[in-house]
């Protein structure tokens, strides 16, 4: 079976939610014998030196890259509201990166051409034109629900009413293109409703985020206590806006809870904002080299979305870990959890006082939620038993 999988980002290294959708999808496929193409868009703002990969799952497929400056032009943006186009979605299509795709099609012929994610989907009509292959669209989120819900915390009048407009005309965009796939593969529950929604008739299932539990590895206590650390990317709007929240209206209370507590902050693209926060009790580290170490040296997870779709990888990398974490209803949407079990969800100020003094107050409750999401996601996130239920649709869509 040979499976083409176009991606707006290069899966590697597998360090943020989307690579770490990508690349464990691709690693799961490989461990079935698929045969992996893959085509990046090779951003300029997450620019990869392909040169610079060493990794086992590269070295086992073709690949193919074409490099996009995706960043925001004013005038590009300015124009773009005489056109029909949504400006978020335009900004990843470039004639010479269709063309290098229309060869890679030209040159093989796929059973399976999955498009991860709405940003690679301008590129759906040259797929179409070349191939005969079934194609899949695989909803990392429900794009224009981010927007949406940015637009409506949105206070600067002229801001809210231009993000309305983006949302609008995502909302457009993603409906028109659900039922121009044979496949639709929702990340979430949640998501998937919204995608019936939208109007679609194809049909659809639900992949959640796929995880290599080998790579999970907790060293018992090995964790700074009381510590509570939040990762996440910074350049997304979501993580940026839900930060800022917690910083400002919960952050002062806690930190009077105990002088011994920190607070660790890190991700990439971290902004000087954030830095102006550092104290003796909040630390800023900016990227970090190993995630995983990084959640492995802290016990709370602190996760305080306000708005966002899709799933959080980063709570169910945490939930691996073995870790607490305490989280916003947004945050945990669409992740199989049970608050009070295998989570503690926290919507106001209060709520995360009240559960941040529970877990440094109870050191035996944040083991036994620790204990109970690693229980959880063994269960419902496992790379071997989703990789097989894709492969088996693979094949029901290709006999079809």
């Amino acid at each position: 079976m040979k499976v083409l999988i176009l991606t707006y980002r290069v899966p590697f290294p597998p360090n943020s939610g989307y690579p770490i959708v990508v690349y464990n999808t691709i690693m799961g496929l490989l461990k079935h014998d698929v045969e992996v193409t893959l085509f990046s868009i090779n951003t300029h703002k997450n620019k990869i030196d392909i040169d610079d990969i060493y990794d086992p799952v590269f070295e086992n497929i073709h690949f193919h890259s074409y490099e996009i400056d995706t960043s925001v032009n004013y005038i590009d943006m300015f124009l773009n509201v005489f056109s029909d186009e949504s400006y978020n979605v335009s900004r990843y299509y470039e004639e010479d990166a269709a063309k290098l795709l229309a060869n890679v099609l030209h040159e093989t012929e796929f059973d399976i051409i999955q498009f991860e994610g709405l940003y690679v989907v301008p590129y759906l009509d040259v797929v179409k034109e070349l191939s005969q292959a079934k194609l899949i669209y695989r909803a990392h989120n429900i794009v224009f629900d981010v927007w949406e819900r940015l637009a409506y915390r949105e206070k600067f009048i002229p801001r809210r009413m231009y993000l309305e407009f983006l949302a609008r005309r995502l909302k457009t965009y993603e409906t028109e293109q659900v039922n121009r796939f044979h496949q639709i593969f929702a990340i979430s529950e949640p998501d998937r409703q919204s995608i019936v929604r939208m109007g679609c008739k194809t049909n659809l299932d639900v992949f959640p985020v796929a995880l290599d539990f080998e790579k999970y590895i907790t060293a018992p206590i090995k964790y700074g206590y009381p510590t509570l650390f939040h990762l996440g990317a910074m350049d997304w709007q979501p993580n940026k806006e839900g930060l800022e929240w917690f910083l400002s209206e919960i952050w002062p209370d806690i930190e009077k809870l105990n002088s011994e507590l920190r607070f660790y902050i890190a991700g990439k693209h971290m902004q000087q904002e954030f830095y102006d926060y550092e104290s003796d009790n909040v630390v800023v580290e900016g990227e970090v080299i190993d995630a995983v170490d990084f959640i492995n040296s802290k016990a709370i997870m602190i996760v305080p979305l306000l708005s966002g779709s899709g799933m959080r990888v980063k709570i169910i990398e945490g939930m691996a870990m073995r870790k607490c974490i305490i989280a916003t209803t947004m945050a945990a949407e669409g992740i199989k959890c049970e608050h009070g079990k295998d989570i503690l969800i926290a919507d106001t100020p209060d709520e995360f006082y009240r559960s941040i003094l529970q877990c440094i107050t109870n050191p035996n409750k944040l083991t036994e939620i620790g204990e109970n999401a690693r229980r959880n996601v063994e269960k419902n996130y496992n790379i071997s038993s989703i990789a097989v239920r894709m492969v088996q649709i693979y094949q029901q869509l290709i006999n079809a």
